[in-house]
C-alpha cells in the first residue's frame, strides 16, 4: 500500500507546520484558554487568508484547493501536534462533509464562507441519552407549513460558544431509537429560540449545553432527505473519526517526543533516566504505539472511498487503536515526568489531557470494538 504524499500535500504539511511553529506555541495557547473568548480569531483569519487551508479540501469549484480527506488528514495531524483548539474539525471536515454530501440549498454559498474563514460550525448530534448511538434521538423538527419547528436538548456540542450556524440531528419521525427518521438541519446559531450554556472542556476547548425552543428554520434549512439521513450522519461521523484520529497521532508524536527529551534530562544515580534499561524498553513500547497508529490513520482514510462497511471496519479499526495508544503513550508520558507532568505550566499534561479526551470521541474503544465485531459478522453498523 503506497502510503506517499504528492508535492502539493507535502507543501501543505510544511506550511501549516511552519504557521503554527511561529504562531502558536504554548505560551500563547495558554494565554489564549484562559482569555475571551478561548480562541484565537486572527489564527482563524489567517488559516483562510494567509495560509488558504480552509479550502485545502474542498473543490476548486466551490473556491477551494482541490483536495479531500487526506488534505484533512494533514491539517489534523499538524494541528493536534500544535493543540490547536480552533474549529477546524466542526467547520471543515464535519461542517464540509455535511455541505459537500448533503448537498443542501445554498451549500456552495456556506462553502465559499467556509473556506473565507467567515462561517464556524459546531455539530449538535450528542444527547444526554444516547451515549454513541447516533439515532437515540429525544430532538425532534416537527413540519410548519414549509419549514420545520425544533425542540430539544443537545449535550457537549464543540465549537458552540463561538459558532456562526450549528448542524443539528432530530427525529422527523419514527421512535426515539429508530434508524428511519432522522433528518439533519443547519441552523443558524442566533435563531430565536437557540440557548447555550457554554463551559471550557478539560482539553482547553470551548463547547455549550444547546437548546432548542420552538426554533424556526425554512425548509431549505434541511441537509439530504427528511427522515433517511441517518447513513449521511454515520458517513460524515466517521470522516470525522479519521480527522480525530490524525490529530491524535500529532498529539502521541508530541507525547512520546516530550518524554524522550525528558528522560534525558532528568538524572538519577548521577545519569540520566533514558540510560535506564527498562525506561528505554518503555519508550520503544511508546514508539511502537505511535507508529502503529500513523499507519492505521493512513488506511482508514484510503479506505473512506470504499463501501459503508469497509469504510466503517477500517474506521473503528484505526480508532481502536487510537484509544489504546492514547492511554499507553499518556500515561507512560505521565508516569515518566512523575507528578509534575499534570501541572498547568507543563506541555505534557495538556497533551496527556486532549489524548484521553480523543480516546471517548466519537465512541471509545470499547464501543469501536464492538462495532468492528458486529460489521464483521454482517450487523448494522
Amino acid at each position: 500500500m503506497d502510503f506517499s504524499f504528492t508535492d502539493e500535500q507535502s507543501m501543505l504539511r510544511d506550511t501549516v507546520a511552519s504557521y503554527l511553529s511561529d504562531n502558536y506555541s504554548f505560551d500563547a495557547r495558554r494565554a489564549a484558554l484562559k482569555a475571551e473568548p478561548g480562541w484565537r480569531p486572527e489564527v482563524w483569519k489567517a488559516f483562510a487568508d494567509e495560509l488558504g487551508i480552509l479550502g485545502a479540501a474542498f473543490s476548486e469549484e466551490q473556491g477551494g484547493l482541490g483536495g479531500g480527506p487526506t488534505e484533512n488528514m494533514i491539517v489534523m495531524e499538524e494541528c493536534g501536534k500544535a493543540l490547536v483548539v480552533e474549529p477546524y474539525l466542526g467547520t471543515v471536515v464535519i461542517g464540509g462533509g455535511f455541505l459537500k454530501h448533503g448537498k443542501p440549498a445554498g451549500a456552495d454559498d456556506l462553502i465559499g464562507k467556509i473556506v473565507a474563514g467567515e462561517v464556524i460550525i459546531g455539530f449538535a448530534y450528542g444527547e444526554p441519552q444516547a451515549r454513541y448511538t447516533w439515532q437515540d434521538l429525544k430532538t425532534t423538527a416537527k413540519k410548519d407549513g414549509a419549514g420545520y419547528v425544533l425542540n430539544g436538548h443537545k449535550a457537549v456540542v464543540i465549537g458552540a460558544p463561538y459558532a456562526t450556524h450549528l448542524i443539528v440531528t432530530a427525529r422527523t419521525g419514527g421512535s426515539q431509537r429508530e434508524a428511519n427518521g432522522v433528518s439533519v438541519f443547519i441552523v443558524d446559531r442566533n435563531a430565536k429560540g437557540v440557548t447555550t450554556r457554554d463551559y471550557p472542556t478539560v482539553d482547553g476547548f470551548r463547547a455549550s449545553e444547546v437548546y432548542f425552543e420552538n426554533v424556526s428554520v425554512p425548509a431549505e434549512a434541511l441537509i439530504g432527505s427528511e427522515g433517511a439521513a441517518l447513513p449521511l450522519v454515520e458517513k460524515v461521523i466517521d470522516e470525522a473519526i479519521a480527522a480525530t484520529c490524525a490529530e491524535a497521532c500529532g498529539v502521541l508524536t508530541r507525547l512520546h517526543e516530550g518524554t524522550l527529551d525528558y528522560t534525558k534530562q532528568r538524572k538519577q544515580f548521577g545519569q540520566p533516566i533514558s540510560q535506564f534499561q527498562v525506561l528505554q524498553h518503555r519508550m520503544v513500547d511508546m514508539f511502537i504505539q505511535v507508529e502503529q497508529s500513523v499507519s492505521m490513520t493512513y488506511m482508514a482514510h484510503i479506505k473512506l472511498g470504499e463501501s459503508d462497511v469497509e469504510r466503517a471496519k477500517a474506521i473503528s479499526a484505526a480508532k481502536v487503536q487510537i484509544g489504546k495508544a492514547c492511554k499507553f503513550v499518556g500515561q507512560n508520558a505521565i508516569q515518566l515526568h512523575g507528578g509534575m507532568g499534570m501541572t498547568d505550566e507543563m506541555a505534557i499534561g495538556h497533551y496527556f489531557k486532549r489524548a484521553t479526551m480523543i480516546e471517548g470521541a466519537f465512541g471509545s474503544t470499547d464501543h469501536h470494538l464492538a462495532r468492528y465485531e458486529g460489521l464483521s459478522l454482517g450487523k448494522a453498523a
